[in-house]
């Protein structure tokens, strides 16, 4: 007898672009420029829905006075150079839902590329709810982020004005920088301002010697003995006066990130325990670090220690603070925190095949600093020195930089939710730990294969572990 099968139901038919839900009705799209600013909102809200306004601080005011009357209250915008910042405030401070999106998320369809249909597009990809807004910290961490990165576009400068002096200086046959590790050191700088004030000699130059200093006398002497030529001298004049005035800037800088600082951590609730100390043994700070104490006010910002963490230094957990903020509940995990820092593998499947896991390029800032950290952990006796030699050797070192790097995302992601005060359990217990896993998975493979493991210490067999 034939089976009779049961008729499915046809399939609900596939709903229309133009059925979409309107998730935010009171969207607007806005194109930013250099001189203009394009603004569009709902054909039904204004009888020119697409509005060209120039960028002057009156102009932005009127913008949002526009967006007010036409019942407004989503906006977004690309991130097109620093020209959407002046906006982006204003209409914030305005009360208006601001999304930052990224234009590689947002291309409008070939062919039809100008000012207002790329406001348009936005518009009509909002109001679908199509759009995701970028990351932006708080307004107050924005403004320590603003200090810190201005801060380190000062020590770049500072650093070429030194390959400069350096330079000068071969061309001038002195080969100061062979016998003093740092020619911006006390014993360089000693030598290059005398230099420029016209002394020639150089037993004299080498008498600013500083006691600390490897090189003999005699050696600085000998390698002082150059052509000092008048147009060289002033390349080197010119280049150190600007070193210092880098060092000048620098202060100032120091002094207005401790005050916002400390103003930041004052508002800031009381931490649920105490400061410990710091991890290792004290070392005087690096020349590019701040001065003043960074631990004592960002433990009252965040709550948390992230110095504590192998890798972040205090000055490390500043500028990563200053990029990511104390507020982890814009992520709801840990993964989503790694997959917007790039640093989780972007698998591409086609098929049921993996054709690509590799991570996408950015230029995140807070990933850097990570990776950073993550490359001083190569020669550390920790846990996180030994998975980062592990998988050295197995993947090369640019895969484990960013799977290192990763574990610390995870870890700082945990310190800031409260979740976690870290401890360094150390290279011996991680490579204990790694040992027994692979134990126990040869000893399963051999199980399945009918074979048996023999410890050659003991003689002992093996039997696998029953989950």
């Amino acid at each position: 007898m034939k089976r009779r099968h049961r008729r499915r139901p046809p399939a609900p038919p596939r709903r229309s672009p133009a059925a979409l839900d309107h998730l935010n009705p009171n969207a607007a799209g806005l194109d930013c420029g250099a001189t203009d600013h394009v603004a569009a909102v709902p054909p039904d809200r204004d009888a020119m829905p697409v509005r060209t306004f120039d960028t002057f601080t009156a102009g932005l005011h009127r913008l949002a006075d526009w967006f007010t009357a036409c019942r407004i209250t989503h906006v977004a915008l690309e991130a097109t150079g620093v020209y959407w910042i002046p906006v982006f405030e204003i209409l914030e401070a305005r009360g208006f839902q601001v999304s930052l999106v990224n234009a590689r998320h947002v291309k409008n369809v070939p062919g039809r590329k100008s000012d207002v249909s790329d406001a348009e597009w936005l518009r009509d990809l909002h109001i679908m709810g199509l759009l995701r807004g970028s990351f932006r910290p708080a307004d107050e961490i924005v403004a320590l982020r603003a200090y810190l990165r201005h801060r380190s576009a000062l020590i770049e400068g500072a650093a070429a004005q030194v390959q400069r002096m350096q330079k000068a200086l071969v061309q001038m046959n002195v080969q100061l920088p062979l016998v003093v590790s740092d020619i911006t050191g006390v014993t360089g700088l000693r030598i290059l301002r005398d230099i420029v004030a016209g002394q020639r000699d150089p037993r004299v130059l080498a008498r600013h010697r500083d006691r600390r200093c490897r090189a003999a006398e005699a050696e600085i002497a000998a390698a002082l003995t150059g052509n000092y030529r008048p147009e060289h001298v002033l390349v080197l004049a010119q280049h150190l006066a600007l070193y210092d005035a880098y060092q000048q800037q620098l202060t100032a800088c120091d002094a207005a990130i401790a005050a916002h600082l400390a103003t930041l951590a004052a508002a800031a609730a009381e931490p649920a325990g105490p400061l410990g100390p710091p991890r290792g043994p004290r070392k005087p700070a690096h020349s590019n670090e701040p001065a003043f104490d960074v631990r004592t006010p960002l433990h009252r910002l965040t709550g948390a220690d992230l110095s504590q963490i192998d890798g972040i230094g205090p000055y490390t957990a500043l500028r990563l603070v200053a990029e990511i903020g104390t507020d982890m509940s814009c992520w709801p995990t840990a993964q989503h925190f790694t997959s917007w820092l790039t640093l989780a593998p972007r698998n591409k499947i086609s098929g049921g095949r993996l054709l690509s896991s590799r991570t996408q390029p950015s230029a995140n800032r807070a990933a850097a600093i990570l990776r950073m950290a993550a490359m001083t952990l190569g020669r550390s006796a920790t846990a996180l020195g030994a998975f980062y030699r592990r998988l050295a050797a197995r993947v090369g070192k640019a895969k484990a930089i960013t799977a290192t790097a990763r574990k610390l995302a995870v870890l700082v992601y945990r310190t800031l939710k409260g979740e976690l005060v870290y401890a360094d359990p150390g290279a011996d217990a991680y490579d204990a730990r790694h040992r027994d896993q692979l134990t126990r998975r040869l000893r399963s493979r051999a199980a399945k294969l009918g074979f048996a493991l023999v410890s050659l210490t003991t003689g002992e067999v093996l039997q696998p572990e029953v989950s």
